[in-house]
């Protein structure tokens, strides 16, 4: 397979195809797209990297799914460091939540002759991980895949997290509350989503309104706005992560509530921005540390560490931003 196959196979020139492949120069969104699909459909992996290979890689890839999110950045940053100490460099890639820039980046990737891969994503392409296991490539996943031979994976307790932070809004007095997400097809992200609706059973007097948006600060502020039109009585806002909890928050303030006072707000992942937000924000913690060091215990250690998978318990974290129910007024019914 040639990059001129993909070439004809996208519609493209091959110089195209070469600028897509090494993020070289400026693309068209509609031939970029094009590009990948073309990679993906013909299962294309370049071998850039073919001369200086007698040594062996000392390169390892890392994928995440939105690096503006800092949740992914303190990841990639733990491994970056981890990988300088054992002499290893790193090719980064951000999929954007998309299944199918998951499975380019990693052709991609595996061209460039990695000596091992980092996929720190809520997305999955199915024939991904047999696809993995053909290659024999060191492989650790976080968040979604399978364990096996060449592959570990790492999972976060999303549901126990969120259970934890239900329960201490309910012990609150909350009673109707609004949920902030994003990409709710993806497991991870769904595993949130599915943990608040559920708590609806555990709890028989618990109301839930459900909103969705980017993952971005916008994006909270945004599915803020939608979850108060949908039901102005709301106490609290739980939100999937911290970034969109910072959207939402500047929403609030905005319509003139004041946290907690009018409405508590939490986030999820407690990156450093929670502490310094206004107010400080309550969060459930999940260790970036932790799961860069398993990265690099994987990718640089004994082959026989692979195969495994381990699972990170999330802690709650109390600050500024929850509080006790207490009558607001008519605020929230304000529109901006």
């Amino acid at each position: 397979m040639t990059q001129e196959q993909v070439a004809r196979h996208a519609r493209v020139s091959p110089a195209t195809v070469s600028r897509v492949l090494n993020n070289t120069c400026a693309v068209s969104s509609g031939a970029r797209a094009r590009v990948i699909k073309a990679v993906e459909e013909l299962r294309y992996s370049p071998n850039l990297h073919a001369r200086g290979l007698a040594g062996g890689s000392r390169s390892v890839g890392v994928i995440v799914s939105n690096f503006e999110n800092p949740f992914f950045v303190d990841i990639y940053k733990a491994v970056e460091a981890g990988a300088g100490i054992a002499g290893f460099d790193i090719i980064m890639a951000n999929t954007g939540y998309s299944p199918e820039r998951l499975t380019a980046s990693v052709r991609l990737m595996i061209g460039r002759r990695v000596a091992g891969l980092a996929a720190i994503v809520s997305e999955m392409d199915p024939g991904l991980i047999a696809e993995l296991n053909e290659y024999r490539i060191p492989t650790v996943f976080c968040d979604v895949g399978t364990p096996g031979s060449n592959i570990a994976n790492i999972r976060v307790n999303y549901r126990r997290g969120m259970e934890k932070l239900i329960a201490y809004l309910y012990s609150l007095g909350h009673r109707r509350v609004g949920f902030v997400g994003h990409h709710a097809t993806l497991g991870p992200i769904n595993e949130r989503q599915r943990a608040v609706l559920d708590a609806v059973g555990s709890y028989s007097d618990l109301r839930v309104d459900i909103a969705a948006g980017d993952d971005t600060l916008e994006g909270g502020r945004r599915a803020a706005r939608v979850v108060l039109a949908a039901n102005p009585a709301i106490t609290a806002v739980i939100c999937a992560n911290d970034l969109m909890a910072l959207g939402a928050l500047r929403e609030l303030r905005d319509r003139g509530l004041r946290v907690p006072h009018d409405i508590s707000v939490t986030g999820f992942d407690n990156i450093k921005l929670a502490q310094f937000s206004d107010p400080p924000l309550t969060s459930v913690h999940i260790s970036r540390e932790e799961i860069g060091r398993i990265i690099c215990d994987r990718l640089f250690g004994p082959a026989t560490l692979l195969e495994r998978e381990f699972v990170i318990d999330p802690e709650l974290v109390l600050r500024d931003s929850t509080g006790p129910v207490r009558s607001r007024g008519v605020k929230n019914t304000r529109v901006h």
